[in-house]
């Protein structure tokens, strides 16, 4: 007999957390359709020349192949006859939703309206070394906003908002939204005599072990033979990293006083990245993001080779050990492996797969005991499945998820399998509730038995579930 087991790096779920997870994906879903987003699906693996154009290297180690039995017994055929041609084999699971989405777009271009506003909520797959929360099949939930030729930097706002929008309404804590420009970092890298973009990548590459290592490592590392920068330089860098804004004026204050230090040296970059950040800024104010909800890190570097002006980076508040739950920002051209076209986006995604097992194993996920069936029509006898089957018609056309018992057993049983389900409200109606038209109801999170009118039921459980999320804040 075979052992059953999952491979390494999947996260199975039992019903009552697949029931919370997928409430998940519905917020999000929901969120992004209120802001006029577009859903597309892509297929799970695409052809491996298209796939790979733009990758090589660590993301072609974890990429998974797919191959049919039958193509591998072709190859294995041709290759003992002397016909074999090598390479890769012709398919490959997605590994990520940018790749597709680039296809998707330069393959339906001339079918698209522009700016075309697409979401995308499917799983994709990674060989990474399984690990916990490290997954190999894994859900991401990605917006972007595609431009022909240009794309204006309003859009990088509104994004913002929704981002705000989706983690408002999950409701798993305070958080923020982390902005940086990377046309602004790579200003005041200029400004600093780092001008090069690979040596910035380097340098950030440095930065970036200030947690780890702490500033006197970084500094020396700096300072050193391999990198020669003087002091004072390094001063700044390690000064403008740690910067963050603690409301909407100090932000923009901040970003005056990057320009002031520079000064002369503040070269066009800078100052183009400074006044795309000062407008995102004052958009997001004026599309009613609170101001506690985001904030300034010029720590933030992200996809330095892909993103080319404002980036993002979401964290609780509360948890920042989680680190971030939602990423992106601004690239210049989306698709030129496929189409001469240009197109520039600006685009998020979370990770929800990941994110999910973080706020289990911190305990903020909520609802997790509930199940969606709302209510369980007991049977006590065999005589009387007619009239539950009848009750449970009526409570599903009133729009109550309800389970009817098809086989009559103890009543203390129901209870109990109705308890352990996460079904909230038990409804029987034996002789004595039929021969008064009624029928009782038991409600298991309040304790409590109540009758009422048959025909009134469904309406009572809607008003009964309505209070419980008004009280729940959902």
């Amino acid at each position: 007999m075979i052992r059953p087991r999952t491979p390494p790096g999947v996260m199975e779920l039992l019903p009552r957390e697949q029931i919370a997870f997928q409430r998940m994906l519905d917020v999000i879903r929901r969120n992004y359709e209120r802001f006029g987003f577009l859903p597309v699906e892509t297929p799970v693996f695409e052809l491996s020349d298209v796939l790979l154009t733009k990758s090589g290297g660590e993301t072609e180690r974890q990429v998974y192949f797919v191959q049919s039995t039958g193509a591998l017994a072709n190859a294995a055929a041709d290759a003992e006859a002397g016909k074999g041609e090598g390479g890769l084999p012709e398919l490959a699971l997605r590994f990520d939703l940018t790749v597709p989405l680039a296809r998707y777009v330069a393959e339906h271009e001339h079918e698209l309206s522009f700016p075309f506003r697409r979401y995308q909520m499917q799983r994709v797959y990674r060989g990474e070394r399984a690990q916990r929360g490290r997954f190999r099949e894994f859900y991401q939930c990605d917006i972007d906003v595609i431009g022909k030729d240009a794309l204006s930097i309003r859009y990088d706002a509104e994004v913002l908002a929704v981002i705000h929008a989706v983690f408002s309404e999950l409701g798993i804590g305070a958080f923020r939204v982390q902005l940086n420009n990377r046309k602004l970092m790579r200003g005041f890298f200029e400004a600093q005599g780092v001008a090069d973009p690979q040596r910035q990548a380097l340098v950030l590459r440095e930065v970036d072990k200030l947690d780890k290592r702490g500033a006197d490592y970084v500094r020396e590392t700096l300072t050193g033979p391999d990198f020669g920068l003087p002091a004072e330089a390094v001063a700044r860098i390690l000064a403008f990293v740690e910067v963050r804004s603690e409301s909407h004026d100090d932000a923009l204050a901040k970003i005056d006083a990057v320009l002031a230090e520079a000064g002369d040296a503040a070269g066009e970059v800078l100052r183009a990245g400074a006044a795309e950040l000062r407008e995102v800024l004052q958009l997001v104010k004026a599309l009613g993001v609170p101001e506690a909800a985001y904030c300034l890190n010029f720590s933030i570097a992200r996809g330095l080779d892909y993103y080319t002006g404002t980036v993002y980076e979401t964290q609780l508040v509360d948890h920042p050990g989680i680190g971030s739950i939602c990423s992106g920002g601004r690239y210049e051209d989306l698709a030129s492996h496929y189409t001469k076209s240009k197109l520039p986006g600006v685009g998020i995604s979370i990770g929800l797969s990941r994110l999910f097992w973080q706020l289990r194993e911190a305990g903020l996920i909520e609802g997790a005991a509930e199940s969606s069936v709302q209510a369980m029509v007991a049977l006590m006898d065999e005589s009387q499945l007619p009239q539950a089957l009848d009750i449970a018609r009526h409570l599903r056309a009133g729009g109550i998820n309800t389970e009817v018992q098809m086989e009559p057993r103890k009543v203390g049983k129901q209870f109990q399998y109705a308890s352990r389900a996460g079904i909230r409200f038990v409804v029987l109606a034996g002789e004595d509730e039929l021969a008064r038209g009624v029928v009782a109801v038991k409600d298991l999170v309040r304790e409590q038995q109540f009758d009422v009118p048959r025909e009134e039921l469904a309406g009572t459980l809607r008003v009964e579930l309505e209070q419980a999320r008004a009280l729940a804040g959902r």
